[in-house]
């Protein structure tokens, strides 16, 4: 009898403007240095964030440099990290593989921003490594799916931008990535549009980790590739895995670009594997009938299904930057 009296009170208790256990759900947070926001640090906005939330939450982020490893984990997606300008709002790390010292995959534990959750989305930020040419050392590591970057810059150099998954995509939209060696490496498929892709030494541009299963891997679309002065012999890419798919489509090629294009990373075998494609490149870089016998120009007909909506579905059409 005692506990049929006291259930009514209990579901009475929210009606009567009485507070319970459950807390109210910000969907917008604000991260400021100076204290004018919610929180300090943007590690502390995300762990504030509610897990697997209904609808999107945002954190905008105020300008200044944060020192952190921020890690956006598989519970916070539906996440959005706003930046109030691209080139003052900067997470900064200076990790490398020696430092880290964690083994064999000490490279993965190098970045300053980590992302694991899906739908995740950023703009206006900067993310680097400030370690140097020491090594590996990850600025941006990205696993989650259908995740998005717009207007952001990723400096580094080996190693700047690990993008993971089999079954991971992304769209990168607008960016500036820097680096010297396999400074974009990974298995997941990425669209990267209109980005400006900035090798700073003699090396490798790409280290596509591509499943075998997977119809695209990496895919650049009218992007400029620079370099610094002095740069000359840049190759656009070399495959981590057998299997590595990379394509370049109506990009500008600079004169570090080498005549042959691609590398074979010492793997005869990968020549058959790999698929490495260009279609109606310029630039001095371009030099299509100086590539390697194993690389392919195509065709008008194949090169129309290098869309975004083709190569990452149908999601990322709300994101998509005119092509």
């Amino acid at each position: 009898m005692k506990l049929i009296q006291i259930l009514p009170v209990i579901i009475l208790l929210p009606l009567l403007g009485i507070k319970t256990s459950v807390s109210q759900v910000n969907y917008e947070m604000v991260v400021a240095q100076d204290g004018s926001g919610d929180y300090r640090t943007i590690q502390d906005a995300v762990d504030a964030a509610k897990a697997f939330p209904d609808k999107r939450i945002t954190i905008f982020v105020k300008n200044g440099i944060y020192h952190e490893k921020v890690k956006i984990h598989s519970w916070n997606n539906k996440l959005s990290l706003i930046g109030e300008d691209v080139e003052k709002t900067i997470i900064s790390s200076n990790d490398y593989f020696n430092k880290v010292g964690r083994g064999r995959n000490s490279t993965f534990f190098t970045y300053a921003l980590l992302v694991e959750a899906d739908d995740f989305y950023a703009e206006n930020l900067t993310v680097e490594n400030t370690a140097g040419p020491v090594g590996q050392a990850v600025a941006l590591h990205v696993e989650g799916n259908r995740c998005v970057f717009k207007n952001c810059r990723l400096l580094g150099n080996q190693d700047t931008l690990y993008v993971a998954g089999e079954n991971s995509r992304m769209y990168f939209s607008g960016c500036y990535i820097e680096g010297t060696t396999d400074f974009i490496f990974g298995a997941a498929t990425v669209f990267f549009g209109q980005c400006t892709i900035h090798s700073k030494s003699d090396s490798y541009i790409t280290a596509a980790s591509t499943f075998p299963v997977q119809p695209f891997g990496f895919v650049f679309r009218k992007c400029r590739l620079t370099a610094e002065p002095g740069v000359a012999k840049v190759f656009l890419g070399r495959p981590w895995r057998e299997f590595a798919k990379t394509v370049f489509l109506k990009c500008e090629l600079g004169g570090h670009i080498l005549p042959e294009g691609w590398h074979n990373w010492d793997k005869p075998g990968a020549e058959k594997t790999t698929f490495y494609a260009e279609f109606q490149n310029s630039g001095e870089g371009s030099n299509p009938g100086k590539r390697v016998a194993w690389s392919k120009q195509l065709a008008k007909k194949e090169a129309k299904k290098y869309t975004p909506k083709n190569v990452l579905g149908n999601w990322v059409n709300e994101w998509v930057t005119p092509q």
